[in-house]
């Protein structure tokens, strides 16, 4: 027996936290809060685990990880099965039931993955990131209540976590309950004043709320700190809106060189196009939103 450190696919907070907003975006009729979903393992976490090398249940973990080195999700899932089957009594099976969740959840089997996320939590009921993975599960799969619960059960196990609340203030930013919402990204500033998502959910807020340049203001805030492709195009927007369209294409070109592959940026550049008369153009756009995977009807709603 020795320890080993065992990589496992576990989906961060932050992952969690960006795909409440993602689905959120799917959901909009406008120019979306997020960006697409990408349910992709964002990265693996170390954990250190007493383990016998020679055992099947390593050997089948260790063939599971190699498989996840080269993005062969179905093997790897095989691999993860075979473990569980070889050994239904470790004490690793609920990480173990987490990764297997997280890579249905990444190919679209979210029944799977919500089933097991609350396998794993049966095992480790107290475990916050499980909380967080399922809730983000339960917001692709539409079931926002049973999501809410699961934030709301982070925030009662860990008073000091700022993503459960960060969620939670978004639900009710797309519920319009923005009283509620005030109040959560409020508590974030007193816990973590330097962690931006106060300023970034209240920022959101106040897009949502037709108040674009106190949108601007507030993202231009978390942008500056950590520039991603997300606000980029959320803030984008609100130069649309505001006309101010050399600063939305700006931004547009940078969320663009990040993240080429989103659709919902096509969409942002093709409304771009339109403010500029450049008919052209927008079609050129509405046609990669459309091969990147949006519905037309959706674009021409978006645009609209």
């Amino acid at each position: 027996m020795r320890i080993i450190t065992m990589v496992m696919v576990a989906m961060t907070a932050m992952a969690a936290r960006a795909q409440v907003i993602t689905q959120l975006a799917k959901e909009s009729t406008k120019v979306p809060l997020g960006l697409k979903p990408d349910a992709k393992p964002q990265h693996y976490t170390p954990v250190e685990i007493d383990m016998d090398t020679t055992s099947t249940y390593y050997i089948m973990l260790d063939s599971a990880q190699t498989m996840i080195d080269q993005q062969r999700w179905s093997e790897a899932e095989a691999y993860f099965t075979r473990a569980l089957a070889s050994n239904p009594t470790h004490p690793a099976n609920s990480m173990l039931l987490s990764n297997l969740a997280t890579l249905q959840r990444y190919q679209g089997r979210l029944d799977e993955a919500i089933k097991n996320y609350s396998m794993a939590l049966d095992l480790t009921p107290n475990a916050v990131t499980l909380l967080l993975n399922r809730a983000a599960a339960l917001i692709e799969a539409g079931e926002t209540e049973r999501a809410t619960a699961d934030y709301e059960r982070v925030t009662m196990l860990d008073p000091t976590d700022v993503e459960s609340r960060y969620s939670l203030g978004m639900l009710a930013v797309e519920t319009q309950d923005y009283k509620r919402a005030e109040e959560l990204f409020e508590q974030i500033k007193r816990i973590k004043p330097n962690s931006g998502l106060a300023s970034e959910g209240l920022g959101m807020m106040h897009k949502q709320l037709g108040h674009y340049d106190k949108a601007i203001e507030l993202l231009s805030e978390v942008i500056k700190a950590r520039p991603n492709a997300r606000l980029l195009a959320n803030r984008a927007d609100c130069y649309l809106t505001q006309k101010q369209l050399n600063r939305a294409e700006e931004d547009i070109r940078s969320a663009l060189s990040m993240t080429p592959g989103d659709p919902y940026l096509y969409v942002l550049r093709a409304k771009l196009s339109k403010l500029r008369f450049g008919r052209d153009d927008m079609e050129r756009d509405i046609n990669l939103a459309v091969e990147h995977g949006l519905d037309r009807k959706l674009v021409e709603a978006l645009l609209n």
